[in-house]
């Protein structure tokens, strides 16, 4: 999820905001893109999944519930929900705009019992029944010091960690935290990790900490210093935050995170329009660059999920009269791309 002016009151908004030059041109049709380095193989090909409805949805997050393949994608702008069943050409609204006073939806998840997780940037996180839409749990951030809760993950025991863009932390919910919060509504949002010590310096408003993911056994988080183009590694057992080692290429705008089992690293790199994949160690305190997509019909990528046979890419078109400035014109029609043979 970028660095740029998301909705954030007027001072932090001024901090955040970013200028770019033009970026390139947006396409829809089916599109040739660069294949991995030194593959002899086809070339990745770029295409539309699905469309969102709307004209001003500007898509943040996506998750993919691994039950039903039914696939959930974020409205910045207002904090809708829609929801792609399997086959669909068109999303259809699932959680309206405002729903439980959510103004954003950044990040989402869908855990193993298929409750979809939503977080709001202003507030904290929500989740929900995907059968009937019900809010389940509701956590916010206390006070009012400025945050922004951005993106999430769950781990293999069934809890959520979550990145503050703002304070440089990771939050935790646990599924004991969850039950509670089932009878009583809601909880507080409490801080896990604080990885400020371990991040270069930043202005002061400065974005760090964006896209997060889990080691599926469970044994360590990785998330990416956004404006500084590192990946970082948690332990969970331990605690010990450390830098992963990247060799054969480096990340640009590191967005949103994508681990399969195997070890293969997927990461969007919003300005650029580029999909880098990645070859994790076992341990993964190191990765090796595998491959690279670059292609304007990307549309500023925040963020995927990886099904089999294809990625799904969130085109956010913020450059579009959106959050990120100067504008490089109007936004065409929000859809979500197919990427196969990344």
């Amino acid at each position: 999820m970028p660095m740029w002016s998301k909705l954030l009151p007027v001072p932090l908004l001024l901090a955040a905001a970013l200028s770019l030059g033009a970026a390139p041109s947006s396409a829809y049709g089916t599109s040739s893109a660069y294949g991995p380095p030194g593959s002899s193989g086809p070339a990745a090909r770029v295409t539309t999944a699905f469309t969102l409805p709307g004209a001003k949805v500007y898509p943040e997050g996506i998750a993919a519930d691994d039950r039903t393949g039914t696939v959930y994608v974020g409205s910045y702008a207002d904090g809708t929900v829609y929801r792609a069943r399997p086959g669909a050409r068109t999303a259809e609204v699932f959680l309206p705009a405002g729903a439980d006073g959510r103004t954003t939806a950044n990040g989402l998840r869908v855990d193993a019992r298929g409750r979809l997780w939503v977080t709001d940037s202003t507030k904290g996180v929500t989740v929900y029944d995907t059968r009937t839409g019900a809010r389940l749990a509701r956590f916010d951030v206390p006070g009012d010091a400025p945050r922004f809760v951005n993106d999430l993950t769950i781990t293999p025991d069934g809890s959520a960690y979550l990145t503050d863009s703002l304070r440089g932390v990771i939050y935790r919910v646990t599924p004991g935290q969850l039950a509670a919060a089932r009878s009583s509504g809601g909880g507080p949002l409490r801080v896990a990790y604080d990885l400020t010590p371990s991040l270069r310096p930043r202005p002061a408003g400065g974005f760090s900490l964006n896209g997060i993911v889990s080691d599926p056994v469970g044994r360590y988080l990785l998330t990416v210093d956004m404006p500084e183009g590192e990946l970082l590694r948690v332990d969970l057992r331990t605690g010990a935050v450390g830098r992963v080692a990247l060799t054969g290429g480096t990340l640009t705008s590191p967005d949103g995170l994508d681990l399969a089992a195997d070890g293969t690293l997927r990461v969007a790199q919003n300005v650029p329009n580029t999909l880098t994949r990645w070859q994790l160690s076992a341990d993964g305190t190191r990765g090796r660059l595998t491959g690279t997509l670059t292609d304007p019909s990307l549309q500023i990528p925040t963020t995927l999920t990886h099904r089999p046979g294809r990625t799904l890419v969130v085109r956010s078109q913020f450059d579009k009269d959106g959050p990120l400035t100067p504008s490089t014109g109007a936004p065409t029609t929000f859809t979500i791309a197919s990427v196969r043979g990344f």
